[in-house]
C-alpha cells in the first residue's frame, strides 16, 4: 500500500508512570501512522488465577448460498474462471495489498492474467493489517466482523477452501446499558422465522431499549423504505442519519438509543455526519437476509489466517506479491497514459495495465498533475478518509461480564468491543481477557497521547464493567496495551458523497482503481473493497483485447525508434 507523505508521520510522546516502562514499536509514515506497545515493568507481576471456566460456543456456519446475493456473487467468480484464455496474460500492476488489491490480483489470476501486487508495508492486509508484539501477540488496525450478508466475501473464504476459518456466533446483537451500569440489551433473532419476520420479532421483543410507541412510529418511518427498494435508498443519499430521522417524525430517542451505535459501528461518526443511506443499506441487508445480520469472527490474525491464502492462491497461477515496495511517482506517457511506476527504493515497474487499490487520500497524494483536471479525479476531493483509533488491552484477569460476541459499547467515546481472549481462537486465554475495542469518532482523539486515549478509555470501562474494572486500576490491572491510529481509514460517508465515487474503469487508458470507495453497493465494508476488486478486474478482462493490442503497439513502436 503507497505511503502518505512524511508529513503523517507524527512522533507523539509515548506516556510514562510508575507503573509502566513504555517502548515504541514505530514504524516509517504509512496508511497506519503509529502504534504503540506499553507494557507491565518488571517489578510488576502477572497475579497467578486459579482458571474460569470460560463458555467459547461457535456456531455452526448458516445456509448463506441459496440467497439471492450470494449466487450473484459466485456467478461474478465463476465469470473469471469461465473466461477464454489469454494468448498472452496481461501484467497488471496493483498497487495495494489491502482486501481491494488482494481480491482484483486473485480474479485475474483466475482469468488468467498475471497480477504484479506491491505493497508499502511489510504487512499485508491494508485496514486489516495486525502485526504482532515481543510476547507472540497479535494486535490489529480494527475489529473486523464477519456479516452473513457479505456474500462476496462469504464466496472468497469458500473459494479459497478455508470457510472453517470463521467462527459464527448466535444470532444476536448485544447492547450495553448506560443508563444500567454493568447491563446489556439484546436483540435474538430466532433461527425457525424467515426473513424480515426475524429481524421484526428480534426488534418486538427487545422491550428495554425502545418502548412500543417508539417502535410503531419507527417501523411507519421505515416503511417509505421498504416499499420504494434500491431507488429510494440510493435517493436518501443527500440526508444525514439525523435529519432523515427528524424528516419521518421518528422521536430522537430511537436515534439515541439505536443509531448512535449503528453510525458509529457503520462509519466510525455519529448520526449527524452519517449518510441516511448508508444506515438503509446496512438495515437492508439485515432485513431481506435471513442471516444477513449474522456474525463471525476471523479464528485468528488476518494478515496470515485470510491474507496468505489470497497470497498463496495469486502466486499458485504465477502472479507475484511484493512487501515494501513503495510507490514514489506515477510516470506518464506523452499522451498521459501511465508509462511506469517509480518506487521509493529507485526501482521502476512496467506493466500493461495499472490499478491503485489504496485508500483515496494516498491515490490524490500520488495524482498526476496531468490528471487532476479531470472531472472522474476532482470529484475525489469530497472523498475523506475518517480518523479511527483501535485499542487493546491486556488485564490481569478473566473479565466475568462480557459475552462471547460483538459488543455494541453505547458510550460517547466507543463504538463497539469484543473479549477477544474469548471470541477468537487464537487470541483465546481462560486466565486473562483482552478486550479490543474502536474508539470512535476519533478525530479530536487522533493526536491526543496514549496516556489520554488509555485514561478516557478506563473510565468508560468502569461503566461497562463497574463491578471489575476502575479508571484508577484498582481493581483489574492493565498488564500491557497496544494503540493503532488510522489518520485515514474508509471514507467518510457524509451526505452527498455517492456521486463522487468513482467506477473502477478510469478515463485514463490503462488505469483502473480499486477500493471500497469506489462505486461497489456495500459502501465502505470489507464486502465493499472485496467487491471493487472483483469488480476491477472484471473491467480489465472486458477490456483485455484493447490492453493487449495497445501493449503490442506501444513496444512496436519502441523498437522503431
Amino acid at each position: 500500500m503507497a505511503s502518505y507523505t512524511s508529513a503523517l508521520n507524527f512522533n507523539f510522546p509515548i506516556p510514562s508512570s510508575s507503573k509502566f516502562n513504555s517502548n515504541s514499536l514505530s514504524f516509517g509514515a504509512s496508511f497506519t501512522s503509529f502504534r504503540h506497545v506499553v507494557t507491565a515493568s518488571s517489578s510488576s507481576k502477572r497475579l497467578l488465577m486459579v482458571p474460569l471456566k470460560v463458555s467459547c460456543i461457535d456456531y455452526p456456519r448458516p445456509e448463506l448460498e441459496n440467497s439471492a446475493n450470494f449466487l450473484e456473487a459466485a456467478y461474478l467468480s465463476s465469470t473469471f474462471l469461465a473466461s477464454p484464455r489469454p494468448t498472452k496474460p496481461l501484467k497488471v500492476v496493483i498497487v495495494g495489498a489491502g482486501l481491494a488489491g488482494l481480491s482484483t490480483a486473485k480474479y485475474l489470476a483466475d482469468a488468467g492474467h498475471k497480477p504484479i501486487l506491491l505493497e508499502a508495508r511489510d504487512v499485508l492486509g491494508g485496514k486489516v493489517a495486525a502485526w504482532q508484539d515481543e510476547d507472540g501477540d497479535w494486535y490489529e488496525t480494527g475489529l473486523h466482523i464477519f456479516f452473513g450478508a457479505y456474500p462476496n466475501v462469504q464466496n472468497l473464504f469458500g473459494e479459497l477452501g478455508i470457510n472453517d476459518r470463521l467462527q459464527w456466533k448466535e444470532h444476536s446483537m448485544i447492547f450495553a446499558m448506560p443508563n444500567k451500569p454493568g447491563e446489556f440489551s439484546r436483540f435474538d433473532f430466532p433461527e425457525v422465522l424467515p426473513s424480515p419476520l426475524n429481524g421484526i420479532w428480534a426488534i418486538l421483543r427487545n422491550n428495554e431499549m425502545l418502548t412500543w410507541p417508539e417502535k410503531v412510529k419507527f417501523a411507519i418511518g421505515l416503511l417509505p423504505a421498504m416499499l420504494g427498494g434500491q431507488p429510494y435508498v440510493e435517493a436518501q443519499d443527500g440526508l444525514s442519519v439525523q435529519e432523515w430521522m427528524e424528516k419521518q417524525g421518528i422521536p430522537e430517542r430511537v436515534t439515541d438509543e439505536v443509531f448512535i451505535a449503528m453510525s458509529k459501528a457503520l462509519n466510525f461518526i455519529n448520526p449527524d455526519e452519517l449518510s441516511m443511506q448508508c444506515v438503509l443499506i446496512a438495515l437492508n441487508r439485515f432485513l431481506q437476509e435471513k442471516h444477513g445480520s449474522k456474525m463471525a469472527f476471523l479464528d485468528g490474525n488476518p494478515p496470515e489466517r485470510l491474507c496468505m491464502p489470497v497470497v498463496d492462491h495469486i502466486r499458485s497461477l504465477g502472479g507475484e506479491v511484493h512487501l515494501n515496495s513503495r510507490i514514489q511517482k506515477i510516470e506518464l506517457n506523452e499522451d498521459s497514459t501511465v508509462k511506469s511506476l517509480l518506487l521509493s527504493n529507485g526501482k521502476v515497474i512496467e506493466g500493461d495495465t495499472y490499478v491503485f487499490a489504496t485508500p483515496v487520500d494516498i491515490l490524490k497524494l500520488l495524482l498526476p498533475d496531468n490528471w487532476k483536471g479531470l472531472s472522474y479525479f476532482q470529484k475525489l476531493e469530497k472523498l475523506v478518509g475518517v480518523p479511527v483509533i483501535n485499542i487493546h488491552i491486556w488485564f490481569d484477569r478473566k473479565l466475568k461480564n462480557t459475552y462471547d460476541h460483538l459488543l455494541f459499547s453505547r458510550s460517547s467515546l466507543l463504538s463497539v468491543y469484543a473479549d477477544m481472549s474469548v471470541t477468537c481462537k487464537e487470541y483465546y486465554n481462560p486466565n486473562e481477557s483482552m478486550l479490543e475495542l474502536v474508539f470512535a469518532p476519533a478525530e479530536e482523539w487522533i493526536s491526543r497521547s496514549d496516556e489520554d486515549i488509555i485514561g478516557a478509555t478506563m473510565s468508560e470501562l468502569a461503566k461497562l464493567f463497574p463491578d471489575e474494572i476502575a479508571a484508577d486500576q484498582s481493581k483489574a490491572k492493565i498488564v500491557k496495551y497496544h494503540i493503532v491510529k488510522t489518520p485515514r481509514s474508509v471514507y467518510k460517508t457524509v451526505p452527498d458523497c455517492e456521486p463522487c465515487r468513482p467506477v473502477q474503469r478510469s478515463p485514463i487508458e490503462g488505469f483502473y482503481l480499486a477500493g471500497d470507495y469506489t462505486k461497489q453497493k456495500y459502501l465502505a465494508s470489507m464486502e465493499g473493497a472485496v467487491l471493487s476488486g472483483k469488480l476491477c478486474a472484471q473491467a480489465i478482462v472486458q477490456d483485455s483485447e484493447l490492453l493487449a493490442a495497445r501493449s503490442q503497439k506501444m513496444v512496436a513502436e519502441a523498437n522503431a525508434i
